[in-house]
């Protein structure tokens, strides 16, 4: 049965149209594996007996001919989207036993395809870090290991128990989001593919909200093409997200023609920064070189504000999550510690509830947005975002894609810095940009470290064109030829 969950998305979908295997077999597998890999800490919940249900259900259609788009296709869901009647908790204590009477509109349009859920999987608290060491149900660890060092390494983050799912085969894709790099980094740092979405794409109705301006839910796949039809299903206007863009959803798979002739690729020179690994330096060239080749044009460009998004980020993430995080007091739902009186329970609840990196964007947040520095801040942050998306305006008259290295170094030992905030937040460098200005972006698998690590390139494309973000990956993916994958160590 192991055999079933070597197969990619698109695979799998294809064999069980065909009738190679059914999809309670499948589910089966994925069930097995998940068992097997619970050192790996990426599911915080296993729905066993869901997924088995919802895989015959898949099955009675399938035999009929009336299957959907991912039927009986198994996914991880990251646990800051909402499933009707399966706990919810953002990885966070204050949502302590949370079940949802009402169910996201991208898991929605999952279900409604046909796709069956596995469980739902391990992120960084409320999706604030870079690491998935927020969690309050402790760190996923990531299936990669150092050459001859046992290490246990961070997956990334917030998404890294998406991540760790897809790279330990235990998840034939996951739902995931990106903050500010939540879906790209982890991708680069499991050897996996992770697609975020121009913003507005995919619905945020039900996913537990960080920063809403610029939180996007997207996919983390094994292949581009499995990214594109994941991003098909997810995507997709609702009228019960204000944000949400009601333009068509093209056919992804479709766009992924293996031609790039005439693509201008730009190079910006600003993210060439410093303390940069020189391995990374050398596969962005190697990059740009499988991109000539396959005949498209390098063009040298620039994005002079590159140097204040991670400041600007910094700001306006923080004030929108004191905003959005001032819900969770105790009164209604989650965890409750009494008090003397109600601003005690408040206070103490909140206080036994949030983490340390909650608590600290929070304060972050409640300071921007205060009386006397709204405008020395908030304000000046904002302004900052809109000259970073005319940099990308301008830089777009020239080219119709950026490539990028997708994070500064290769992933790190869980505990190595977590104490460290300014070296955990530098893990955005690449990626935050794409945030502020609303752009897609995708992280692509192509080498390895020095260390046997992956690594990751980013393409970051013109809003809600994805079409071509994803051509060009598909045309990435394959000159990177990236086959490697981790040893399973947690099946020992």
């Amino acid at each position: 049965m192991t055999e079933l969950t070597k197969l990619t998305l698109t695979e799998a979908r294809d064999k069980l149209v065909a009738k190679e295997f059914t999809a309670q077999e499948l589910t089966q597998a994925y069930v097995s594996a998940i068992e097997a890999a619970r050192p790996l800490n990426a599911y915080v919940l296993e729905t066993a007996d869901k997924a088995l249900e919802m895989a015959k259900a898949s099955d009675a259609r399938l035999q009929k001919g009336e299957g959907g788009a991912l039927e009986g296709v198994p996914l991880g869901i990251k646990d800051l989207f909402c499933t009707k009647d399966v706990r919810t908790t953002a990885c966070s204590h204050i949502l302590d036993g949370y079940v949802p009477a009402y169910e996201s509109s991208v898991t929605a349009n999952l279900w409604a395809d046909g796709a069956v859920l596995l469980g739902k999987l391990n992120n960084d608290e409320f999706a604030m870090g870079s690491s998935n060491e927020t969690s309050f149900e402790g760190p996923a660890v990531n299936p990669w290991r150092r050459k001859g060092d046992d290490t246990q390494l961070v997956p990334g983050g917030s998404s890294g128990g998406s991540s760790a799912a897809v790279a330990a085969h235990i998840a034939l894709a996951t739902t995931a989001t990106d903050t500010g790099g939540s879906i790209r980094q982890p991708a680069a740092f499991t050897g996996t593919v992770g697609l975020k979405p121009t913003y507005g794409r995919c619905p945020r109705w039900g996913v537990i909200a960080f920063a809403s301006s610029l939180d996007q839910p997207g996919p983390i796949t094994r292949t581009v093409r499995d990214a594109a039809v994941m991003l098909k299903s997810m995507a997709g206007f609702d009228p019960k997200d204000t944000t949400s863009a009601d333009v068509p959803v093209p056919d992804y798979e479709a766009a992924l023609t293996g031609d790039i002739r005439g693509l201008k690729v730009g190079i910006p020179k600003e993210y060439r920064v410093d303390g940069m690994a020189a391995e990374i330096d050398a596969l962005w060239q190697q990059g740009i070189d499988w991109l000539k080749q396959a005949g498209a044009e390098i063009v040298d460009v620039s994005l002079p504000h590159t140097k204040y998004a991670l400041p600007a980020y910094y700001i306006v993430a923080p004030a929108e999550a004191s905003s959005n995080l001032a819900r969770y007091d105790g009164v209604r739902y989650g965890l409750r510690v009494d008090g003397d009186n109600i601003t005690d329970m408040y206070e103490k609840t909140r206080a036994a509830g949030f983490g340390d990196e909650v608590k600290r964007r929070v304060m972050v947040g409640t300071y921007v947005l205060s009386a006397g520095y709204y405008d020395a801040y908030y304000i000046k942050a904002q302004k900052v975002r809109t000259l970073i998306s005319q940099d990308f305006a301008k830089a777009y008259e020239k080219c119709d894609v950026l490539l990028t290295p997708t994070t500064p170094t290769p992933a790190f030992g869980i505990g190595e810095n977590i104490d460290d905030p300014l070296s955990m937040y530098l893990n955005d460098v690449f990626t935050v940009t794409a945030n502020l200005a609303g752009l897609p972006g995708i992280s692509v698998p192509a080498g390895l470290s020095a260390n046997g690590l992956p690594l990751g390139l980013q393409l970051i494309g013109k809003s809600f064109d994805e079409e071509t973000l994803l051509r060009t990956a598909g045309v990435l993916e394959e000159a990177a030829a990236f086959t490697a994958a981790p040893e399973a160590w947690w099946r020992a």
